[in-house]
């Protein structure tokens, strides 16, 4: 049996960045800073910010399966979602921070759509625990943890695997730089002086706050470039993967290659698969990630759903 309550663990906090890009709101507020008004429409664009109220099954599988998490930090843009409205004891441990109490001092980058800002500023967070995990609104734990599945004497876990830069790959040499998860890593990388990164995959995320306020600290000039970008742009880097390649060049990590991780991204399969994935294999992992569930077919998602929901009970 995993103990959840040692009186002697510092506090740790969990982070969600959430947004309902199905409110009218939101998308009259993205609206002016479009270049092409059509993207509004377009799914590949849409999917970054659609939502199938999946956080509720994120934190529910937080409150279940890490007890000892003190506070769930919700980061929103003047949204709530639908299940917190009407607020009761089972959702104590949740607060809603908004982008503007983040962005203090920095309110001329707002509004903004990018998450890549927004992980810049979450170790602004007013009272946030030095050792905090970041969630995305699409990670769930999925079998009982314990904090020393995050930290081990009190640096964190890295789940990843070490990986050449695109740029030393010669196949990559001649493909266009993508705006993607793995180039905004590799910057990351790049800022700290490494050769190669540390790829890390879609599980949740141990930090430490002071690693952000050191950094920032002391590097003003790259905060302020990754917080001033409306869209996702190639410049950016993830903060996370900067995190972490600070953490491993000052030897203040573990390192561990077994992502204890099940991930479902294109929902492409038979139900029958999935059925199978879920209620079998899932018995040996800690996470699950399902990235863009809006745009997963209604059987499979139906039964996702319902799987978390018995999960997560």
């Amino acid at each position: 049996m995993k103990n959840n309550n040692s009186k002697d663990q510092q506090p740790i906090d969990a982070v969600i960045l959430w947004v309902d890009g199905g409110d009218e709101r939101h998308k009259e507020k993205i609206l002016p800073y479009l270049t092409d008004k059509k993207e509004i429409k377009n799914k590949k664009f849409r999917t970054r910010f659609d939502q199938v109220n999946e956080i509720q099954f994120t934190i529910d599988s937080i409150l279940k399966f890490a007890s000892y998490i003190r506070h769930i930090y919700i980061i929103t843009d003047e949204q709530t979602p639908d299940f917190l409205k009407n607020k009761n004891d089972t959702y104590s441990k949740v607060k809603i921070i908004d982008h503007s109490v983040i962005f203090a001092g920095y309110e001329e980058h707002l509004p903004v759509f990018n998450c890549r800002p927004i992980e810049s500023c979450i170790f602004r967070i007013p009272d946030l625990a030095e050792h905090f995990i970041y969630f995305n609104d699409d990670f769930f734990l999925i079998n009982q943890t314990n904090p020393e599945d995050f930290f081990k004497d009190g640096f964190p876990v890295l789940r990843g695997k070490w990986l050449k830069f695109d740029s030393d790959l010669f196949y990559k040499k001649f493909k266009k730089e993508r705006i993607g998860h793995k180039n905004a890593q590799q910057k990351a990388a790049q800022l700290i002086g490494f050769k190669n990164y540390y790829n890390f995959k879609h599980t949740p995320h141990p930090l430490r706050k002071s690693t952000f306020e050191h950094y920032f600290n002391n590097n003003q000039a790259v905060f302020l470039e990754n917080i001033r970008h409306k869209f996702r742009n190639n410049n950016q880097f993830t903060p996370q993967g900067l995190a972490n390649h600070i953490e491993i060049k000052n030897k203040t990590c573990v390192l561990k290659e077994d992502l204890q991780l099940m991930y479902f991204r294109s929902f492409k399969k038979p139900l029958f698969w999935y059925k199978f994935k879920l209620n079998i294999q899932s018995k040996e992992k800690l996470f699950l990630g399902l990235q863009s569930l809006d745009i997963c077919p209604e059987p499979v998602l139906n039964y996702l759903l319902s799987w978390l929901e018995n999960r997560t009970k």
